[in-house]
């Protein structure tokens, strides 16, 4: 089967779904290219910041052309042979992907599947404060990149995890891998990222920039002490500085582990509106498999009741974890059939969502620095992602939920979020939120 025979299938298959999400999530799953003219175009973007994880098919030391210097962080898909409504979708780099974004021949930048045109493509204009550098002259691409269209600043203040080692690291993970080879190749790229540091980056975009709606403070977990502080401490930092010099500027989210009780109240005390305390995936004895460190310093069953507690303090809608879609199937621990895995995650989707907390998802890239990219180069079927997003969107409409804040807005056409669909598939509702008030 070709892979265009296998897209067509499952919008078929699939009609309430948009035909946009379909493709995407192969995009997400599986990567793209681009051209040489491609890449030249894309030059005069926004580059791709390597905010967190690498979320590339193949390492740096790989890339015969520089790719991850010239390719954009995400790209725009809109009109073209598919009359695609505007989608977002971050940029996976795999050369050797069916997908390409290159030149017409009329010279429009087109995505391409097999070869046919799918839909037009855009790129996201340089940000004026992207040029900009610190005093200590780091620039503000190391500090504070954005994501989702310029949606959110994406504040990695610790680009390492304390979960080192194949024994107790997180499986789907390369943040330590892509730390090493993003240093190689000599780039700026702060392991632990000063207040003051990102105050002086928040001075600059807040000057310059009126795109920007929210921030996420995230890195690697903290299993003891960091610069002096647990984590909880050393996060909350963050946060609590950005509130004092810019109340209200940013809606204002923070992605650690699930804390106790009391370390959650500090986040909320901190100013703090949206709290992902990520769980990963559902069935236990995947959680004990891919997620082996979370499940020796915290363990499941914790996890999950902190996760419950959290909304006694930010409220149902502003806990939001986030399930890394697709390492259900990876082998050898994982689920070998699409019915099975999606009726696992279901399972976790349906008991959260009961609760009043909508869990979001990420499509999973197998990076191959990663255990388990580089022992599952292909990820998950397409039919499992098409299915998770079908799933997770009734799901939410039977629990009655309303969207979750800190996202923008709802809906196909309207949708930044570019590491999954969950956004694209929720029916819009106009705005959702304002700067700095998530409701």
């Amino acid at each position: 089967m070709s892979r265009w025979d296998l897209v067509d299938g499952l919008i078929e298959s699939y009609p309430d779904l948009p035909h946009e999400v379909v493709f995407k999530e192969d995009l997400l799953r599986g990567g793209v290219n681009f051209s040489e003219d491609a890449l030249r175009v894309a030059s005069g973007f926004k580059p791709k910041a390597y905010f967190i994880f690498s979320f590339d098919m193949v390492p740096i030391a790989e890339m015969k052309r520089d790719e991850n210097l010239r390719c954009p962080e995400e790209i725009c898909l809109s009109g073209g042979a598919r009359d695609f409504r505007r989608t977002i979708v971050s940029v996976r780099l795999n050369p050797r992907s069916p997908y390409q974004v290159t030149l017409s021949e009329s010279g429009r930048l087109v995505l391409t599947l097999e070869g046919r045109e799918v839909c037009g493509v855009e790129f996201q204009s340089y940000p004026e404060y992207y040029r900009r550098s610190l005093t200590n002259g780091k620039p503000i691409t190391d500090i504070a990149p954005t994501i989702e269209w310029g949606y959110l600043l994406y504040l990695t203040v610790f680009r390492k995890c304390q979960y080192f080692g194949k024994k107790i690291e997180c499986q789907f993970c390369d943040i330590n891998e892509n730390y090493r080879q993003q240093k190689r190749t000599g780039r700026s790229y702060t392991a632990v990222k000063s207040v003051d540091e990102v105050l002086e980056a928040l001075q600059i975009i807040a000057d310059t920039d009126s795109d920007s709606r929210a921030y996420t403070v995230t890195g690697g977990s903290v299993t003891s002490i960091l610069d002096g502080a647990s984590e909880s401490d050393f996060y909350s930092r963050y946060p609590e500085a950005i509130e004092r010099r810019f109340p209200g500027r940013w809606i204002s989210k923070v992605v650690v582990q699930a804390q106790p009780f009391d370390a959650v109240k500090r986040f909320k005390e901190a100013g703090v509106q949206i709290y992902h305390p990520n769980y990963e995936v559902w069935d236990p004895s995947l959680f004990e498999a891919i997620c082996s460190g979370k499940a020796q310093y915290i363990g499941r069953n914790e996890w999950i009741e902190r996760i419950l507690q959290a909304a006694d303090v930010f409220g149902t809608s502003c806990v939001i974890p986030n399930f890394v879609a697709g390492i259900e199937m990876s082998m050898p621990h994982g689920f070998r059939s699409v019915d099975e895995a999606i009726e696992s995650t279901s399972e976790g989707l349906d008991y959260f969502m009961s609760h009043g907390i909508a869990p979001r998802f990420t499509t999973w890239c197998p990076e191959p620095l990663s255990v388990l990219g580089a022992g599952n180069p292909e990820g998950a079927p397409l039919e499992y992602h098409v299915r998770l997003t079908r799933r997770w969107r009734d799901l939410h409409r039977k629990h009655g939920l309303p969207t979750p804040p800190g996202y923008g807005r709802p809906g196909i056409g309207n949708a930044v979020f570019s590491v999954s669909s969950f956004m694209d598939v929720i029916e819009p509702v106009g705005e959702c939120e304002t700067r700095g008030h998530a409701v």
